[in-house]
């Protein structure tokens, strides 16, 4: 699908990875807002369920951490657009849905439609000491689904480091810091974040962090070479099976990244429009 000339092609590639990020800057959204607002507060019900920081590395698949990101804009008053976003441990293979607010319930429906959208059978859930997480309401669902339930330590956002990075990488990436208080929106974002999980999942490389060491005041990480994408990195997990393994390649040879990247575009503008048309009209 590639209608370019050879010059163009061959120019493009040339490009350094610094060098497209600086001409792209002036295409940022123009409607973005600078920073967001912390959400997370703790609950008095967060004795009920045991901090873990790590290990990560022996987890199965099927071992998540879950969080709540805010589309508040400047402001947590009122209601508002939220994104409860899954990210796999072992595979970096992500999940994001929108809801409106962070209630209990409203979270706990969102769980359970990561819990059938999720390719393997989730078996362990570690969010934040969030109160939408941390409360009987989820955790009496997750021992009903056998569920592991653990949780961060309060303030500690590196306890929940997948699931961060992928905030930022996925979520703010394609959405920024607008306040989306319009719940027509929410229908939108969904079928914008089925698009962008396939995209994601099937043909964004991820590089795993291979080891990390302090000195100084800084970090020194090394990463790993080539990246996988988290499609890959399922296919070449023993813990999943081959059942599972037959439906993701059948499903990535029917994906094309081209299409499904025009999808997301035509999404996102819509939903910007949408959000725009709502607070004009307030």
């Amino acid at each position: 699908m590639w209608k370019h000339s050879d010059e163009a092609t061959l120019k493009l590639c040339a490009m350094k990875k610094r060098t497209v990020r600086r001409r792209c800057e002036g295409f940022k959204r123009k409607y973005s807002v600078g920073k967001g607002k912390s959400a997370t507060k703790p609950s008095h019900l967060k004795s009920i369920i045991p901090i873990h920081k790590g290990p990560w590395k022996e987890r199965c698949v099927g071992s998540g951490q879950i969080d709540t990101v805010a589309h508040c804009g400047e402001s947590l008053a009122g209601s508002f657009m939220w994104t409860l976003n899954y990210t796999d441990i072992p595979t970096y293979w992500i999940v994001p849905i929108a809801q409106w607010n962070k209630g209990e319930q409203s979270t706990v429906e969102s769980m359970k439609v990561i819990r059938k959208r999720l390719p393997v059978v989730w078996v362990y859930a570690h969010p934040d000491s969030g109160s939408e997480f941390i409360n009987w309401h989820c955790k009496r669902w997750c021992d009903s689904e056998r569920i592991e339930l653990a949780r961060s330590e309060p303030n500690k956002k590196n306890d929940n480091c997948f699931v961060e990075e992928r905030n930022g990488h996925v979520v703010r990436k394609y959405l920024g810091y607008t306040r989306f208080d319009c719940i027509e929106v929410v229908d939108l974002v969904n079928e914008l974040y089925d698009e962008l999980a396939l995209y994601l999942n099937h043909f964004q490389a991820v590089r795993r962090t291979l080891s990390s060491e302090r000195v100084g005041a800084k970090y020194r990480r090394v990463y790993e070479k080539n990246g996988k994408t988290p499609c890959q990195r399922m296919l070449e997990r023993d813990d999943v099976s081959e059942e599972v393994k037959e439906k993701l390649t059948a499903e990535h040879k029917q994906l094309n990244p081209l299409v499904l990247k025009r999808k997301i575009d035509t999404l996102t503008t819509l939903i910007m429009k949408k959000q725009r048309d709502y607070g004009f009209l307030k």
